[in-house]
């Protein structure tokens, strides 16, 4: 990622799928002809666009060639932008096709619900489209069949996982290797939220029946205190209540919580569905209403409106006895149930304060309309 100047548009970048076939493509031509590989080395990307990759390696054994291309996430605040994604090529019998294989820094899938079956790679299907396309095509060109095995590796990836939710999805070893266009679209924040429908995937296929949903480390650990829930049930959704309460309207669960901070239940109280602070605010007005519906006097409630913050509102009402939690965990409830808009699920709000302690919960109830 660079810094963008503010007066460009932010500029896009390369999925770890898209550097993945760029890297095995060259290595399958340098492997079958015997010659240096193709520099830059030109792919298709699944919307038929061709794009070129500058090499950032390149070896050779006795049995194998090993290509690598380095990671450009444009302007994107991607955790393996700058990594280097090596493709090793060797050779598989006639009619094997293309076979995948993780290498170091690339993890492998354990538990069922995701796109791949326990003991796989974690190499996406979009991706083993892809490089399959790219070994066909070069093997077209070159007169051979189209047969290799892939291994594919990112040096510095089990570090690099542990910034993902890799580990939640009962992916070990290491990174996945991604993408379903080839390009990364700068915070976009699209691996966060496919991230978090794997996870209720998971949870579901693990026969789960009670999932939560938080917006940070604080409330997990609370909400999972409260539940005793084990952690593939626990859905690190952020800012993307939206993200998870539409997924689950089509994939449910018997139980869903949605826990988290007073600032951010505000939010959902007030409507929001995307809690990041800049994309939404805490509408204070709205807030001082509610403070009135609790019982506010106006000289209170004209403080909360002028408060410095959502926590500030709330200190100012507890200090004179007015209860704002309990109405917005409410209120949260009712926004959250109608993007969930399911009779199969029930579904709780709970707001805690920074700490983890409890402030007010919205109990279990049918999600329906």
């Amino acid at each position: 990622m660079t810094d963008a100047p503010k007066d460009r548009p932010l500029r896009r970048g390369w999925t770890t799928g898209a550097c993945a076939t760029a890297a095995a493509r060259a290595a399958f031509e340098a492997l079958t002809t015997g010659a240096p590989p193709p520099d830059p080395v030109e792919i298709a990307l699944p919307s038929g666009r061709r794009v070129s990759f500058a090499l950032g390696m390149f070896e050779r054994g006795a049995d194998f060639a090993r290509a690598g291309v380095v990671k450009d996430a444009g302007d994107d605040p991607d955790v393996t932008h700058g990594a280097l994604v090596r493709a090793t090529v060797r050779p598989a019998p006639a009619g094997a096709g293309v076979l995948f294989a993780a290498g170091e820094g690339v993890g492998t899938v354990t538990r069922p619900g995701l796109p791949l079956p326990p003991g796989e790679p974690a190499i996406n299907p979009v991706p083993r489209a892809m490089m399959r396309e790219a070994i066909s095509e070069a093997a077209a060109k070159l007169g051979v069949g189209p047969d290799a095995q892939i291994e594919i590796s990112i040096p510095g990836g089990v570090e690099m996982a542990k910034h993902t939710l890799n580990g939640r999805l009962g992916i070990v070893g290491g990174l996945s290797i991604l993408g379903t266009t080839g390009i990364v679209t700068p915070f976009s924040c699209a691996a966060w939220i496919d991230s978090i429908h794997r996870g209720v995937d998971v949870a579901r296929a693990s026969g789960l029946t009670h999932i939560a949903g938080t917006t940070g480390s604080t409330s997990e650990a609370a909400v999972q205190q409260l539940y005793d829930l084990p952690d593939a049930a626990l859905i690190e959704m952020g800012d993307f209540v939206g993200g998870v309460l539409k997924y689950l309207r089509t994939h449910p669960v018997a139980r869903v919580t949605i826990g988290g901070g007073f600032a951010k239940m505000t939010k959902l109280a007030q409507g929001r569905l995307d809690l990041h602070s800049g994309r939404s605010s805490v509408d204070l007005a709205q807030l001082s209403q509610t403070a009135r519906d609790a019982g506010a006097k106006e000289d209170l409630a004209f403080r909360i409106a002028h408060a410095n913050s959502a926590l500030d509102a709330l200190l100012i009402a507890r200090a004179e006895n007015v209860e704002l939690a309990a109405p917005i965990a409410l209120a949260a409830w009712k926004t959250a149930a109608r993007a969930l808009d399911c009779a199969q699920i029930e579904l709780e709000v709970l707001v805690f304060d920074r700490e983890g302690a409890l402030l007010a919960r919205a109990p279990f109830a049918s999600a329906a309309s």
